[in-house]
């Protein structure tokens, strides 16, 4: 009779997780999950035939503790800026899931940033559109400009490359919001491209 598993799958992934939140995804290895689980590799072959089919229920299991960012933004009072401000939260708190999801997943698994990002844009536009009385296209485009701003400061947090407090962080935010909704209103066709550059900017530089 074959020896009983003492881990179900769910725990293998979530001690898969535990490395890869403290060390990496680089780090997480049948030897390293051993390690966390204080058993044998034997339990991880239960259920996965490589490292690396394991690393992408991980990656898949990061998507889950974004997610949970995302929508405890969401239920802030400014559900867009809840959402920009869970995002910095998450880039600070959870590192390497970061990386794991938006810098270095694993080969062949899906997401990314503009995964995040469309996925961010479906559950703020209502909340955009209401707010500030713009239609579905000039919303997705005014989130994704302010989604970008908010990308670059997560980038240099878990690069350890941020010299901005959280104050500056959502100053500069409340800049790009101010001026990207104001030229929305006075430029007529700018979110979709349909202005005349050359003639605005002669006006703003005369």
């Amino acid at each position: 009779m074959p020896p009983s598993v003492k881990f179900t799958k769910e725990e293998i992934v979530e001690a898969a997780l535990r490395v890869t939140r403290k060390e990496g995804i680089g780090s997480l290895t049948a030897r390293s999950l051993a390690s966390e689980l204080g058993a044998s590799t034997r339990p991880m072959f239960t259920y996965f035939e490589t490292v690396e089919a394991l690393k992408h229920e991980v990656h898949e299991a990061a998507k889950g503790v974004y997610r949970d960012y995302i929508e405890r933004g969401l239920a802030g009072p400014v559900p867009f800026l809840g959402v920009g401000q869970y995002t910095i939260r998450f880039a600070r708190e959870e590192p390497e899931l970061f990386k794991l999801l938006f810098l270095q997943k694993p080969d062949g698994a899906d997401g990314g940033a503009l995964a995040a990002l469309a996925f961010s844009q479906g559950l703020v536009r209502d909340s955009l559109m209401s707010i500030y009385k713009m239609d579905a296209f000039e919303a997705d485009s005014y989130y994704r400009d302010l989604w970008l701003v908010a990308f670059s400061f997560c980038t240099m947090i878990v690069t350890d490359d941020n010299p901005l407090t959280d104050e500056q962080m959502s100053a500069v935010l409340t800049e790009v919001s101010l001026a990207v909704c104001k030229a929305y209103k006075e430029i007529p066709g700018l979110a979709r491209g349909d202005y005349d550059r050359d003639a605005i900017f002669r006006e703003l530089t005369r």
